[in-house]
């Protein structure tokens, strides 16, 4: 957070995009966190995105504060912790339910794991929950193995 309250969005948002200038578009993004925003709207928009990997945070795909519509057939995984103060009590929660009625079933999926911790997956800091990251990597992998 540091980092972000220094650079600021802009700059960020701005080494996201030189850092994915070169990729082909037949790609899944993914974003943690505070990355999520930038991993999702790359996804929403980005000529041929197939997918999102959305780890502890989401945007709303509908109302006033939508990145966009959700694409016809763009395939997503969300997951969080059932009492994270900034994924399920911050709105992001409601906000991946939203998108997962949005995409529908069979293109999105929402993996809520039981606990209260943010940035759960990080094997460097006390939040780390190592049952859950396990999880959380067998299906992300199951995810990225629909693409070939």
């Amino acid at each position: 957070m540091a980092l972000v309250r220094d650079l600021g969005n802009v700059t960020l948002r701005e080494r996201a995009e030189r850092a994915i200038a070169g990729l082909a578009e037949d790609v899944v993004y993914a974003g943690v966190s505070l990355g999520v925003g930038v991993a999702q709207e790359f996804a929403q928009t980005r000529p041929g995105a197939r997918g999102a990997l959305l780890y502890e945070g989401c945007l709303p795909v509908v109302g006033e504060l939508a990145v966009g519509p959700w694409p016809e057939g763009l395939a997503v995984q969300i997951h969080g912790m059932s009492r994270d103060p900034y994924f399920a009590l911050g709105g992001d929660l409601e906000a991946a339910r939203e998108l997962v009625a949005v995409a529908g079933d069979d293109r999105a999926a929402l993996f809520v794991y039981e606990g209260d911790q943010h940035l759960f997956t990080d094997s460097s800091l006390a939040s780390y929950d190592a049952d859950a990251t396990q999880l959380v990597l067998q299906r992300s992998l199951e995810f990225l193995d629909r693409f070939g």
